[in-house]
């Protein structure tokens, strides 16, 4: 047990004002009764009346009438305008299907030549015109004296060189680069008129000019809108690959029968 100060201090800090224990403590002061008493509310005595001071009643004021609160009217508000569902056709709706991209434009470049009878549409190893040094066109030349025509071609227009531009949004696909090539070579060939055989030298000739591939090579073909086409790989392959060079003459035995007998 502590004794009566340290459980003051106790009583203190917990700001306990009075306690009375319920059994009588060891060592404890005794207890007061009166420290439990209800405190009776302290009225002030009502103020002296002096003589002859005449007292008045003041009416107490009515209440105020409290505001008669109005209704609140909802103004109704237009509604979010709902389409109609569109009427549905006969049968299922077929999903639309995502547009394809576009394919990236081929790069090539190509030469028209004259010479004699026949026009030369033949591919540029390097997408520059031909200079008179070049491998190439020194084979060319070789080409036309053994197919009995002028080995100096002439050049019809300048070269087409695919893509046209280098940005923007033009399609310039393949289907894009063989109108624009078939139209050019057609225009060409209106004008220079009377041609026997036109020679379409090198891959990039045979797809944007008359739609072929490899497996028409050393074949005269005939294409719509287009004189008689004799169909030849690529001067750069004839190079690389002289076996090539023998089917190529055997096929020319046959076609220049075209030609020369255009000449007589």
């Amino acid at each position: 047990m502590i004794d009566e100060a340290r459980r003051r201090a106790y009583l203190g800090a917990m700001q306990v004002v009075s306690w009375l224990p319920r059994v009588a403590l060891p060592f404890a002061a005794p207890s007061r009764p009166e420290l439990l008493e209800p405190l009776e509310p302290q009225v002030p005595p009502p103020a002296p009346v002096r003589p002859g001071v005449e007292l008045k009643i003041v009416p107490e004021a009515p209440p105020r009438p409290r505001p008669v609160e109005r209704a609140k009217i909802e103004v109704p508000r237009p509604a979010a305008r709902v389409e109609a569902p569109a009427a549905a056709s006969e049968g299922a709706v077929e999903p639309v299907a995502p547009k394809a991209a576009p394919l990236p434009p081929p790069r090539f470049a190509l030469q028209l030549l004259r010479a004699g009878r026949c026009a030369l549409l033949v591919e540029l190893p390097t997408g520059e015109p031909f200079q008179s040094r070049d491998p190439g066109y020194l084979l060319l030349r070789d080409l036309l004296r053994a197919a009995g025509l002028a080995d100096s071609p002439r050049p019809l227009g300048e070269p087409v060189r695919w893509p046209l531009l280098r940005g923007g949004n033009l399609d310039q696909g393949p289907q894009a680069a063989r109108e624009y090539v078939q139209t050019f070579v057609a225009a060409r060939l209106e004008e220079e008129g009377d041609c026997a055989c036109l020679w379409l030298v090198g891959l990039p000739a045979l797809r944007f000019a008359a739609a072929l591939e490899a497996d028409a090579f050393n074949r005269e073909l005939q294409v719509e809108g287009l004189p008689p086409v004799w169909a030849l790989p690529g001067l750069e392959t004839l190079m690389e690959e002289p076996a090539r060079k023998a089917e190529l003459w055997r096929a020319m035995r046959q076609v220049r029968v075209r030609w020369i007998s255009a000449n007589e």
